[in-house]
């Protein structure tokens, strides 16, 4: 094939888009017309930080050929699909580089023209080196549009690549003809699942499975998921909870010419305020890997539905063929609009010439009109209150559950008890005995998914000072007394929705704040506890500026002041820490600084670890 003139030194060509062009126009804006390129960014949600950018063409502005689909049917259609390509790629690669963007590159090569990119007609390893590009920033993205590409011999031109640092994806995996055959042919680095997988995913159980399937897959290959196609933030945090490392679509950034240098930062922790907001209040706070445990969700069933029209006879037949059914829901187009229950039929039929006379007719006359009907994301706290105040749906009845008003399922009351007790002893399990509060298990639970879905936050030890002489002069009952003084103070002033309160052990608290006020929520702890403090004393007929006496931790007797609060505060920025024990320990540090103050007191640690020290400590 005769090699194509650069872009850089074409004239730009003459186009008038109301004339009705001749073959030869269209083969002259493909060799010659001016192309553009545009970049999307493929954001890693865990670390919310930017893997790199799909390079995408554009055709000549203001021709038919502007849209890419349009620009390579035309090319192939002369036989000139090879050569676009490849002079695609150029434009792609030059201006890449010449934006200086950071991270990754992905390039499109179809099968056919991939051997000719490893040697020959577009020379890639020539082209980076041109462009100042390293090879191990390239991933090349196999795209297929005909089965005929399927059968190419990739082997050679990938090997051949492979060997200068260059990396590979597959497009689009579950469309057209990206399939698990070519990922075992291929191997690649990177995987891109199609955007039909992510279109609703996250009301959709299916997409869930398949999606959870390749990232299970992928897992073992050693390979990079990166969803495509993602528009919304709920698509977004059910991709993120899945297991996906990274997202692609217009809920990221739309492709553009020249992308601005953005701060992901911003989007993570919108995205891990989703999935936290999801999983909030009591018992729901602990959410399983795959998001359903302590939701509406976990409990779904899948049964037969009928729709409102379907003769009662036909649903009555559809109770005697499966006698475990007790409850049918009626659906109409997806939406759910009754329920049938096979004791309300049988009471029905059972009067005198009531199936003779209604058995033909539409169920829709015997369902009930008004059932309880869920969201998929409910919390079972919150559903088991609204079966137990419905009126005429008890305890005893079963449920819709939905997803975005959709029918997916009904729950059973049953399946609802069950999942409460689980749930409860759980919690009892990993709950401190004194206070109730959490205890270690769901404190380090808590800090590593704040450090997996990189978000800020602050955290703070309370401790009392002088507990111990205390707690030996006046006894382990007053002990007890001022440490669950300590939990009452400490609850009432973190937000239950946006705050995490923990019980350590003795007088050693957690606090995990995501409020933006937690500096003023702090210092009215500091002041309420020094107040239940002289309450407590008063109680036991000791007056508070008394003090009393005891012996310190060298066997000499001293005179002591009524307990106080110290708090160590230390925030927590994406990436600052890598573990919840350097948490753990940089706020027990600073919880000394603050107990080396008299009186109650406040520090907060001002410095950041370096990059360097933080990677020691891992």
């Amino acid at each position: 094939m005769s090699s194509l003139p650069d872009p850089e030194v074409c004239e730009p060509p003459i186009f008038d888009a109301a004339r009705r062009e001749r073959p030869d126009d269209a083969t002259a804006l493909l060799l010659r017309g001016e192309l553009g390129a545009v970049f999307q960014p493929i954001l890693r949600m865990r670390e919310g930080a930017l893997l790199g950018y799909e390079g995408l063409i554009r055709g000549p502005q203001g021709s038919p050929l502007r849209a890419p689909d349009r620009l390579f049917e035309a090319a192939r259609a002369r036989g000139l699909g090879i050569q676009v390509e490849h002079r695609c790629c150029r434009v792609v690669i030059r201006r890449f580089a010449a934006l200086g963007l950071p991270g990754r590159l992905f390039l499109n090569i179809s099968p056919m023209a991939l051997p000719h990119a490893a040697e020959g007609a577009l020379d890639l390893t020539a082209l980076l080196a041109e462009s100042g590009l390293d090879p191990a920033r390239l991933v090349i993205e196999i795209t297929e549009q005909h089965q005929g590409e399927f059968r190419t011999d990739l082997t050679p031109a990938v090997t051949r690549l492979r060997a200068r640092g260059v990396q590979f994806a597959i497009d689009d995996l579950g469309s057209g003809f990206s399939n698990l055959g070519r990922w075992l042919d291929l191997r690649p680095e990177f995987i891109k699942t199609d955007k039909v997988f992510t279109a609703g995913i996250q009301d959709d159980l299916l997409r869930q499975q398949v999606l959870r399937s390749v990232c299970d897959i992928a897992t073992v290959a050693g390979a990079v998921v990166v969803a495509e196609g993602v528009e919304s933030l709920d698509e977004l945090a059910c991709v993120a909870d899945l297991g996906v490392a990274c997202a692609q679509g217009y809920c990221i950034e739309r492709p553009t010419a020249e992308p601005a240098r953005t701060r992901w930062s911003d989007l993570t922790a919108r995205l891990a305020e989703r999935r936290i907001t999801d999983s909030r209040g009591g018992l729901e706070s602990e959410p399983a890997h795959d998001g359903t445990e302590g939701r509406a969700l976990q409990l779904l069933r899948r049964v037969p539905c009928v729709s409102s029209v379907m003769p009662n006879e036909a649903v009555f037949d559809l109770f005697r063929r499966q006698p475990e059914l007790h409850t049918v829901p009626v659906v109409d187009e997806g939406m759910p609009v009754g329920v049938l229950t096979r004791a309300s039929l049988i009471e029905r039929f059972s009067l005198p010439f009531q199936r003779e006379l209604y058995g033909p007719k539409p169920c829709r006359l015997f369902m009930d009109a008004a059932p309880l009907i869920v969201d998929m994301h409910t919390p079972l706290m919150t559903l088991s209150r609204w079966l137990a105040e419905a009126e005429g749906h008890g305890l005893v009845n079963d449920f819709i559950i939905t997803g975005r008003g959709r029918y997916l399922g009904i729950g059973a009351s049953q399946d609802l008890l069950q999942a409460l007790n689980r749930l409860q002893l759980r919690a009892a399990q990993h709950a401190n005995p004194l206070t109730q509060l959490p205890g270690n298990v769901p404190i380090d639970r808590r800090i590593q998914r704040f450090l997996a879905d990189g978000l800020p936050f602050v955290v703070c030890h309370a401790d009392l000072d002088h507990f111990k002489p205390f707690n030996d002069v006046f006894g382990y009952r007053c002990g007890d007394d001022a440490i669950q003084l300590l939990g009452r103070v400490l609850s009432a002033h973190a937000d239950a929705g946006r705050d995490f309160l923990g019980h350590i052990g003795g007088d050693d608290f957690i606090l995990l704040f995501r409020s933006a006020d937690w500096q003023a929520r702090c210092e009215s702890m500091l002041d309420d506890f020094s107040q239940g403090m002289a309450r407590l004393l008063d109680g036991m007929g000791r007056a508070a500026a008394a003090g009393y006496e005891a012996e310190d931790r060298q066997g000499q007797r001293r005179r002591y002041d009524p307990p106080t609060l110290s708090l160590g505060a230390v925030r927590v920025e994406p990436g600052a820490y890598q573990s919840r024990h350097q948490i753990a320990q940089a706020a027990s540090e600073a919880k000394a600084q603050a107990k080396k103050r008299t009186g109650p007191c406040l520090y907060v640690e001002r410095r950041q670890p370096s990059p360097l020290s933080a990677s020691q400590a891992a």
